[in-house]
C-alpha cells in the first residue's frame, strides 16, 4: 500500500489530536478507579485496601433515650403505638401504622425556621424484612388530628411544640429502627418491639 506525503500529513494531525484526549481519558478514569475501589491491587500484587473516612455527626449531637439533641433543635419521643387499619389515626390507611408523638424545642441558635416538620428530616425509619437491602419505610398520613393545624407552623427561639407522625408498615411483628442523623450522618438509633 503506497501513501502520499498528504494523507500521512493528515493521519499525524489525527494522531496528534486523538492521542491527547486518550491520555487525559485514561487519567480520569485511573484516578476515578483509585477513589472508589476497596481493594486495588497494585502492579506488585499486594493488596491495598482503600478506607473512605465517614462522615461524623457534628460534636455534641446526640439521640440517646428517645431524646435527639443537635445544635438548634431538641427532639423527645414522648409516645408511640400501632395503629391497625380502620382505627382512629389510620382511618384512611391500607397497612398499620407505628405512630409516634414527640415535643421539639426550638434552641434559638439557628436563624432558619424550625417546624414540628423538622422530624422527617432528622430521623428514617427501618424495618429488617427483606434479606436484599434496608427496607425504609414510608412516611403515612398524620395520625393524630390534634395537629392538623400546626404541624407547618414555625416554632419561635426556646419555644416547644408537640407533633405526631406514622410510617406504614410491613408486618406488626419485626421491630422498627428509628435512626437519628442528616445527610447520611447517624447520630443514634431508637427501636420500637411492635409485639
Amino acid at each position: 500500500m503506497i501513501i502520499t506525503c498528504g494523507k500521512m500529513s493528515h493521519m499525524k494531525n489525527l494522531l496528534a489530536l486523538v492521542a491527547p484526549l486518550a491520555l487525559v481519558i485514561a487519567l480520569t478514569l485511573t484516578g476515578c478507579g483509585a477513589s472508589t475501589t476497596p481493594n486495588a491491587a497494585p502492579s506488585t500484587g499486594t493488596e491495598v485496601e482503600v478506607e473512605v473516612p465517614k462522615e461524623e455527626a457534628p460534636a455534641g449531637d446526640s439521640f440517646v433515650d428517645g431524646v435527639l439533641t443537635t445544635s438548634d433543635v431538641t427532639i423527645r419521643v414522648t409516645d408511640s403505638r400501632v395503629i391497625p387499619v380502620g382505627e382512629v389515626g389510620n382511618e384512611y390507611g391500607d397497612v398499620p401504622v407505628l405512630a409516634i408523638w414527640y415535643d421539639i424545642t426550638n434552641l434559638g441558635t439557628s436563624d432558619r425556621e424550625i417546624s414540628p416538620m423538622e422530624f422527617i428530616f432528622s430521623f428514617e425509619a427501618f424495618q429488617d424484612t427483606d434479606p436484599n437491602r434496608e427496607n425504609t419505610l414510608d412516611v403515612a398520613s398524620l395520625p393524630d388530628d390534634a395537629f392538623l393545624e400546626t404541624q407547618t407552623e414555625n416554632i419561635k427561639a426556646g419555644g416547644t411544640v408537640a407533633n405526631a407522625i406514622a410510617y406504614s408498615l410491613d408486618d406488626t411483628t419485626t421491630p422498627v429502627e428509628l435512626v437519628a442523623g442528616r445527610m447520611g450522618d447517624e447520630i443514634g438509633r431508637m427501636t420500637f418491639n411492635l409485639s
